[in-house]
């Protein structure tokens, strides 16, 4: 096809969703290169992010526009062989086991801590904020890491494993407030050295580990925003190294990514600049990696509120933009913006959400009252 046909096909499509080429509305695509249209046709979704970072087009509400693209479906009408490719691998290797499970540390969190201060706010938190009463970030990850400690029932003395610790803020939390102890493990060496500095002084415990080689008991189990790089094929796995480490009494929460979607949906783009072996769950496959092993006392979606977690995080980071290195170069940056705006698609279109899932080993004696 030539260019001329591809642009038409291309505009074809873009109207489906409302978006116009070189028009003059927020959500329209500005067009600085013409070979974008052979290169998103060639590699779907894959070529779409690439030609944003190149500076190929442009869009003043790019959040607006994916979200437009989403709930049109048009990603389903760009399927490609690199989409194919994302996805068989995805579901036919383990990506998470071994080795590779440290890979999304060094790809992801070990990019610099002075990047992830910009973006995240007062508290390093990395993980959807609850915005239930909250109308600002750092009130509403406070309120999310509140709900975790009021699901968990957590008490004075209680020893509790963070699955996935990031810079220990929600150990730092939960010692503070409820007076725990607390042991976290990451796989983000930066993350680990943070957390450390950050817990210095209390009852905190934090290590570089992968969670299959804990053996330990605790009152409480809890993982947040961790999950998404277990993968389907460790699931159970995952769960049954809970169990392990649960007191037959305990309670242990799950604060994960859920998709609507068949399992192994893997963006290639996604997969090859941002999140390397991930995995959104899907909750056909979290419910039967749980069987026989936990009862569900709470399944709690708040999906929707990653939208406003996301878009904070990219004011905060557009405005400290002029204040980081110069190693965040254009091309990252405009890698980041991208990430960032499709991110907050995925949740305003409803395509993904956002799961909290309480646990108990046998089910809570007389029922689970549910903290809101």
């Amino acid at each position: 096809m030539s260019q001329d046909d591809l642009k038409n096909r291309a505009s074809e499509l873009l109207e489906q969703a409302g978006i116009h080429i070189d028009g003059d509305a927020p959500i329209d695509l500005r067009v600085h290169d013409g070979r974008l249209y052979n290169r998103v046709f060639a590699r779907g979704s894959l070529g779409l992010g690439e030609a944003y970072m190149d500076g190929w087009w442009d869009a003043d509400d790019l959040p607006g526009l994916c979200t437009r693209l989403l709930t049109a479906g048009l990603d389903q009408e760009l399927k490609t062989l690199d989409t194919l490719l994302a996805h068989l691998k995805a579901r036919f290797i383990n990506l998470q086991r071994g080795e590779r499970a440290f890979e999304i540390g060094k790809a992801h969190y070990d990019l610099g801590n002075d990047l992830f201060q910009a973006m995240l706010g007062r508290r390093m938190v990395y993980s959807c904020g609850y915005w239930a009463k909250a109308d600002n970030l750092d009130d509403a990850q406070a309120a999310k890491l509140d709900l975790v400690c009021r699901k968990l029932q957590l008490k004075t003395g209680q020893r509790v494993l963070d699955i996935g610790c990031g810079w220990g803020e929600a150990l730092k939390y939960a010692a503070e407030h409820y007076g725990i102890e607390g042991v976290g493990i990451t796989v983000s060496q930066e993350q680990a050295d943070y957390a450390r500095d950050l817990c210095a002084g209390l009852p905190v415990e934090i290590r570089l580990q992968d969670y299959h080689d804990i053996n330990e008991r605790f009152d409480a189990v809890y993982s947040l925003g961790m999950f998404e790089h277990v993968g389907g094929k460790n699931y159970r796995v995952y769960f049954e190294t809970v169990r392990r480490c649960l007191k037959e009494d305990g309670l242990s929460l799950l604060h994960c990514i859920g998709s609507n979607s068949a399992p192994a949906q893997t963006d290639p783009w996604i997969e090859k600049y941002i999140f390397p072996n991930s995995m959104i769950p899907a909750a056909s496959q979290v419910a039967a990696a749980l069987e026989d092993l936990f009862v569900v006392e709470d399944w709690h979606n708040f999906g929707a509120d990653y939208d406003r977690t996301l878009m904070a995080w990219r004011a905060n980071i557009e405005a400290a933009w002029p204040s980081l290195p110069a190693t965040y170069d254009e091309r990252f940056r405009r890698m980041w913006r991208y990430y960032l705006a499709v991110s907050a698609a995925v949740f305003r279109s409803r395509r993904d959400q956002l799961w909290q899932i309480t646990l108990s080993p046998h089910g809570v004696a007389g029922g689970y009252r549910v903290p809101r």
